[in-house]
């Protein structure tokens, strides 16, 4: 049967963005605010990210960032999206989400990616294991056996042994679409910045895919820039932020969110512009009637089961009105 966009769910992926001018403490009232309006509307679940060294992006913390938002929430799934594992000692992570697990029952999410999330220098600052990429299927086995019902071993996790946390797996290519077939969880792909990557990695998924105790099908997450507005024009301008944020990290120079410009072309070459249309080539831009089309057309093509939506707005209440578009369209 072929889906439609109400045959998904819809989630929201929160990068907490800091503001040119602006500080942390702003960033995570705004991300307070955000994921309660995202709840009185009516989506899912609210992911966070962790990412180091980014002047503009606020989740490094992102477990501390999770309790935040779960504690001011009631009812929507709070979670990750993702944790980079090879950061971490499995044994740490299994602490903090049991933590938040018994804090917020049935509500925390845990996804794991194998990135770095930052430069070279950064990883090697966090202490990164150089084969924590390679040893990553590893390190999620080890995670998953610290939630297991304790059974004699000599370490445990507490909190966190024999807890039923959702374990999903993050990747931007097929590394982890098929890791993530193998062991029967559920794959989140990032389309949002991969998007020449994601019809291969959801094809590599599912035809890797072995039913487990976890899932007895494929589940699929995809994410998706949609910044929406009144007009097109309205949202083509809102959408030169995340256009800058992206042109400053393919210079190696990444900053704050910026407010929008009139167009990219002032301040790029050819060359950049085009770096940066690619990577943000599946985003959906435009008024309501514009964002519902492109998103049923996503959908169409992706066959997902669920989209989280990542929007990179400047202005909140902006940010606000285009999560309330977005879920309108879903609606219909």
């Amino acid at each position: 049967m072929t889906k439609t966009l109400k045959d998904v769910t819809l989630s929201v992926l929160d990068l907490a963005p800091v503001l040119q001018g602006g500080t942390a403490k702003e960033t995570f009232q705004r991300t307070v605010d955000l994921a309660q309006y995202a709840e009185e509307l009516g989506y899912y679940r609210y992911w966070m990210a962790e990412h180091h060294n980014m002047p503009g992006i606020a989740s490094s913390a992102t477990a501390v960032l999770i309790g935040h938002v779960a504690g001011a929430t009631n009812k929507i799934r709070v979670g990750s999206g993702g944790i980079m594992l090879p950061n971490h000692a499995p044994l740490v992570i299994a602490e903090q989400f049991g933590t938040l697990e018994s804090l917020y029952p049935g509500r925390i999410d845990l996804g794991l990616g194998r990135a770095p999330g930052t430069d070279y220098q950064t990883s090697r600052a966090l202490r990164r294991d150089e084969k924590g990429g390679a040893e990553f299927e590893g390190m999620v086995q080890e995670l998953r056996s610290y939630f297991q019902p304790f059974n004699g071993v000599n370490v445990r996790a507490v909190p966190g042994e024999g807890l039923d946390i959702p374990i999903w797996l993050l990747g931007s290519s097929g590394f982890s679409a098929r890791l993530a077939g193998e062991l029967g969880l559920p794959f989140a792909f990032a389309s949002h910045f991969a998007p020449e990557n994601t019809l291969p990695a959801l094809d590599i998924y599912r035809s890797s895919f072995t039913p487990s105790t976890v899932l007895d099908k494929p589940y699929v997450i995809v994410g998706a820039n949609v910044i929406a507005a009144d007009t097109d024009d309205e949202a083509k301008w809102l959408s030169t932020s995340q256009q800058q944020q992206f042109l400053e990290l393919t210079r190696g120079t990444p900053g704050p969110l910026k407010p929008p410009i009139e167009s990219l072309d002032s301040i790029c070459m050819p060359h950049e512009k085009a770096a940066v249309e690619r990577q943000l080539a599946s985003s959906i831009v435009g008024s309501s009637e514009t964002v519902k089309g492109r998103l049923e057309e996503f959908v169409l093509n992706t066959e997902a089961d669920e989209v989280i939506v990542h929007s990179q707005i400047y202005d909140h209440h902006k940010r606000l009105k285009s999560f309330k578009i977005v879920k309108g369209v879903h609606e219909q």
